[in-house]
């Protein structure tokens, strides 16, 4: 397999291990691009975000890594930005001063009553978010997260939706939602539409079952057989923030990709690969 990721963690944001320590596991497990993704909310900061004044040192540290493994590996420099509504949003015009290569666009909060609810936070903080802001009604907590995504993706302007269906995270805990009911397989096939008409790339992010959070990737195999049959194009990516996990999943991932059906992936930067 030729192994390809464009989304990529460090000690810059809230992973664990440095972007050069990245980029030798990279090589040692044979990948022949690596693309960066540092979490953003730019222009603020956040807990696990890059901080505003620590962006251009990142951009620095990543274009040197570029220069010094060029003969090994293929660097690209991006963001995982952040969408929320009147703060952030992952658009490439917004981010045009840092020259990043590519941009990811994700959501891991959403926002009711004035408050906001991380879906992508530790168990006890997502049982807390939805017994105070939601008043245990998980299915309205889910119809926010995928309208959040639906905005970003008419307002944004990204190459790659960041873990499509995250809101599932926590679902095998806490039992928020059942993803077999047809109201959620119906606010999937509005929300496959509208990730169509943005013309985004979307990933099958690794990461849920490498933390094991979840026992599949993101997306469902359901939501993946909805992209496939809208012509959506898909990467593999690991969200990787340590070196143990970069390339977890890939193969398994791969062969998902083609019992759905698909005979290529598609990447910022570098185009389409066939599988």
């Amino acid at each position: 397999m030729n192994k390809i990721n464009f989304h990529t963690h460090t000690t810059f944001c809230d992973g664990k291990n440095t972007a050069e320590e990245m980029v030798l596991a990279a090589i040692e497990k044979g990948f022949s691009i690596l693309g960066f993704s540092g979490h953003s909310m730019f222009p603020f900061g956040g807990k696990w975000h890059i901080a505003p004044r620590e962006l251009p040192l990142y951009v620095e540290e990543i274009n040197r890594l570029k220069e010094k493994y060029a003969d090994k590996i293929k660097i690209f420099c991006g963001f995982e930005c952040d969408y929320y509504p009147s703060l952030t949003c992952p658009d490439k015009e917004f981010y045009k001063e840092l020259k990043p290569d590519f941009l990811i666009g994700s959501v891991h909060y959403v926002t009711r009553n004035n408050m906001h609810y991380g879906v992508d936070s530790f168990t006890e903080r997502v049982k807390r978010g939805l017994e105070i802001i939601y008043k245990g009604n998980g299915k309205q907590a889910v119809i926010d997260y995928f309208e959040a995504q639906m905005e970003m993706l008419r307002y944004g302007n990204f190459d790659i939706l960041g873990h499509p269906d995250l809101i599932r995270k926590r679902n095998k805990e806490l039992n928020i939602f059942d993803v077999t009911e047809n109201w959620y397989k119906d606010l999937l096939k509005d929300f496959t539409k509208a990730v169509k008409k943005s013309g985004v790339i979307a990933e099958i992010n690794t990461g849920g079952k490498a933390r094991g959070c979840t026992e599949d990737f993101y997306p469902s195999d359901f939501l993946l057989e909805l992209f496939f049959n809208e012509g959506i194009p898909v990467c593999i990516n690991s969200d990787a923030h340590n070196t143990d996990l970069l390339d977890f999943g890939f193969e398994e991932a791969l062969k998902l990709a083609k019992k759905t059906g698909y005979k290529e992936l598609v990447y910022p930067c570098i185009g389409t690969v066939k599988i």
